[in-house]
């Protein structure tokens, strides 16, 4: 298929019909976590995945960061019903396909985006180059399905995004489908028997395999360094088990960039070629939104990707309730809690700008950083997590203690160290406490008006 075939389809209709959305899109969640539940081990033969020193060190570096953003954007945005709105609409796919002729983000301004993410305390993004509809959102010489070639915009969003990223020394990851709604050549798996609007057909693998391949060097050749790599598609094909051939593939992404980190968003154990592990709306070792990890929590570099509004990924004009700032933070700490990088998610309208309760909530997050930040970057997993009252991060011999919900006047923690003084971090003043076999007992100070967390820090003998 060819995006100028689409070009004289109505604009006005295709919003209409994508608009609508089906009583089957809960169901349709359902079934995509019940296929996520299902645990498989793909084979990567005898292979032996050894990581580069590079590769060792940029892993090192990627668990110091904490926090990222997570960016889902393409023109599924102008309907504002969410990244899936072609599938879960259910509406024709040439009226979907119709509406890249009408995508001009004429408020897209890369500078204010990463000015914003800094703000925030973010210490890189990961944005989608291309999502399960098929559409590039960067200059591709391999499709005219791409932002430049298909759109009136003829701007390489991804180049401009590149280009500020290096300049303010922030990281760039990108997020890749395997998944292709859009190409004749991409063997349709679950995607295609759960929504009807989707043609059915074999494909080529190999032809698409080769498309894949070449899109990933572009990415890989024309946009700088790039921090990871963050694959996503597996679902499609759990049920037949597919081979994706997916060590070949991660083998020329590393050798193109020995630097660039791979996660794969399959929810199970990991697979050969991988530098991070990916937990989806979830801390590592829960299963709160029933995806689950098969293969438990490894002992690689941990990231969790969470939303800034529920239920949505994309722009989504019914879903716009905001976490608060109090909320990040508390997202925030229970995850560097759990040792790993909360990755925030944001879907920015379709004129390019990012919804201000987003921004403002993320400005909220950015100040408590701000003093805060110490007992977050580059910290470890604590030596509790998931605590009623809020967890605790390390770094050496310093036990960062985050109340988010205070408990009264005493807090008991059950510590396997031992702890040599207390004080609030924000101010140095002295905590009091008494030191147990097992543990200590602290002497709690009133919680200060304004502030949604308190933190004390504890020094302790090294773990």
């Amino acid at each position: 298929m060819r995006i100028s075939k689409f070009l004289s389809r109505s604009i006005v209709l295709a919003v209409i019909g994508l608009i609508t959305t089906t009583a089957n899109a809960q169901n349709a969640e359902a079934n995509l976590q019940a296929l996520f539940a299902k645990s498989a081990t793909e084979s990567s033969g005898n292979r032996e995945y050894v990581p580069t020193e590079e590769n060792l060190q940029a892993r090192k570096e990627f668990e110091q960061k904490r926090f990222g953003i997570f960016i889902h954007w393409g023109y599924y945005s102008m309907p504002g019903q969410g990244e899936w709105v072609l599938t879960r609409s259910n509406v024709p796919v040439d009226e979907y396909l119709a509406l890249a002729s009408a995508f001009y983000p004429s408020k897209f301004n890369a500078k204010e985006w990463i000015d914003l993410f800094k703000e925030a305390g973010a210490k890189y993004m990961c944005i989608t180059s291309r999502h399960h509809d098929g559409f590039s959102m960067f200059d591709s010489k391999y499709t005219d399905y791409d932002i430049v070639d298909a759109t009136p915009f003829k701007r390489d969003i991804l180049k401009e995004l590149a280009d500020e990223c290096h300049k303010q020394d922030f990281g760039l990851n990108l997020y890749y489908s395997h998944v292709d709604w859009y190409r004749d050549d991409y063997p349709t798996g679950w995607s295609a028997n759960e929504y009807n609007n989707l043609k059915k057909h074999e494909g080529d693998y190999a032809s698409y395999y080769k498309f894949m391949n070449n899109q990933l060097t572009e990415l890989l050749t024309n946009y700088g360094k790039i921090g990871g790599i963050w694959f996503d598609g597996v679902f499609d094909h759990r049920r037949d088990s597919m081979d994706w051939h997916f060590p070949e593939q991660f083998d020329m992404v590393h050798k193109l960039q020995p630097t660039c980190l791979i996660a794969n968003n399959h929810h199970r154990a990991i697979q050969y070629g991988e530098d991070f592990q990916i937990f989806e709306r979830d801390l590592p070792g829960e299963n709160k939104s029933g995806f689950g990890n098969a293969g438990g929590v490894s002992e690689l570099p941990l990231e969790t990707c969470q939303q800034i509004v529920n239920g949505s990924w994309g722009y989504h004009l019914n879903k716009m309730d905001c976490k608060s700032p109090a909320e990040l933070i508390g997202m925030l700490i229970s995850t560097a809690g759990k040792g790993a990088n909360l990755l925030l998610n944001i879907g920015p309208r379709p004129n390019g700008t990012i919804p201000e309760p987003a921004a403002e909530s993320l400005r909220g997050l950015g100040k408590w950083l701000d003093k805060y930040g110490e007992t977050i970057y580059g910290t470890k997993a604590g030596d509790l997590s998931g605590q009623s009252w809020g967890s605790t991060t390390r770094k050496s011999d310093k036990l960062y203690v985050h109340i988010t919900n205070h408990p009264g006047k005493d807090l008991y923690m059950p510590l396997d160290c031992k702890v040599k003084s207390a004080k609030m971090f924000i101010d140095g003043s002295p905590v009091k406490f008494d030191q147990w076999k097992h543990g200590i007992q602290l002497q709690l100070p009133d919680p200060a008006d304004g502030e949604p967390v308190m933190v004390i820090e504890l020094t302790t003998t090294t773990k």
